[in-house]
């Protein structure tokens, strides 16, 4: 009897051992940049709203306040993902890295290039020459699309000054003490400058007609992308994660800015939820309904970075490689 119950016991011990490895196998890490915005807000909604556990994964989100940092530590194995800009998928090939969008959130950069209300004489971006303009880090999209509207405007690389001063407060603070004159954000850093009068708005990629005019096109932007050769090695775990993403984004198609910010946590309000779910309810159309690459897409991402970046002039890109619609189509 006793050699019984040992037996069982031991069967028992062995499977929960292997419960135990199936679940380890399913845990992801996740870098975010920053996740507290707007744009990368189908993060920490899929996460608040349990879709990752029904999918069976254990997802870490880890934050970073610069898309570019993410990058940087997804390349180095210190993360599988990164919820970031296309953009970098891309520039990335020109480099030698082959990196993919697997679920492609947003079809517009969601970004603002505010000016500070110190400078009323500044009509467009050709009148930033000779000033210092903010973006989250260098390399960065805020980064790349900057430099892309300057020299769209009429202006050398040489003739101004990008800051990497971060989003949220940090943003603020470098505008309000005139470190910058003029900066690249996103929500709901743009409200809390607008609401206080200390900035207004010079260029606006909030939607896709806005985006179409200052860019000749849609550009999609937040995304979560991963190594190409680790998609192909954890095809199971990653149509998981895009099952996870499509249904959030299904929800914020489905859903008003009010119902979403409620899952949100409370200190992404920034001590003011009305103005969060105004802007939220402003630039929700920026989300994609299915996570699918917009059609035309990437051909516009390559021609903005083709239009200022040595990475990217004389490179065969080949766009195909950059993204794939192989999970969010098969998500269920």
């Amino acid at each position: 009897m006793r050699a019984r119950i040992l037996t069982t016991s031991l069967a028992f011990a062995a499977l929960l051992a292997g419960a135990s490895a199936v679940l380890a196998a399913d845990k992801v890490t996740i870098m975010v940049g920053g996740y507290e915005k707007q744009i990368y807000l189908p993060a920490k909604l899929a996460e608040s709203l349990g879709y990752f556990k029904d999918e069976g994964l254990e997802v870490e989100l880890l934050n970073e306040a610069a898309g570019v940092d993410a990058e940087n530590e997804m390349l180095a194995g210190a993360v599988q993902g990164v919820v970031g800009f296309y953009d970098h998928c891309v520039d990335l090939q020109a480099k030698g890295k082959f990196v993919m969008s697997v679920v492609q959130f947003s079809q517009a950069p969601g970004e603002v290039e505010l000016i500070s209300s110190k400078y009323p004489d500044v009509k467009s971006m050709a009148d930033l020459k000779s000033k210092n303009l903010g973006v989250t880090g260098l390399g960065s999209s805020t980064n790349f699309l900057s430099q892309y509207l300057m020299l769209k405007s009429g202006v050398k690389p040489g003739d101004y000054t990008t800051l990497p001063v971060g989003a949220g407060t940090t943003f603020i603070a470098a505008m309000q003490q005139d470190k910058i004159q003029a900066g690249m954000t996103t929500e709901p850093t743009i409200s809390r400058l607008l609401a206080t009068g200390e900035a207004r708005v010079l260029v606006d990629m909030r939607t896709v007609e806005k985006t179409t005019e200052a860019l000749g096109g849609t550009y999609p932007a937040a995304s979560l992308y991963m190594q190409t050769a680790w998609i192909e090695k954890n095809k199971p775990l990653v149509q998981k994660l895009a099952n996870a993403f499509v249904k959030t984004l299904k929800y914020i198609d489905t859903h008003s800015a009010a119902d979403i910010a409620d899952k949100m946590p409370k200190d992404y309000y920034a001590g003011n939820k009305e103005s969060y779910v105004k802007a939220l309810a402003d630039g929700k159309a920026m989300f994609t309904r299915d996570g699918v690459m917009p059609q035309g897409g990437p051909e516009t991402v390559l021609a903005v970075l083709a239009g200022f970046s040595k990475n990217i002039k004389g490179k065969q890109i080949d766009l195909s490689k950059t993204y794939t619609t192989e999970f969010v189509k098969n998500a269920k």
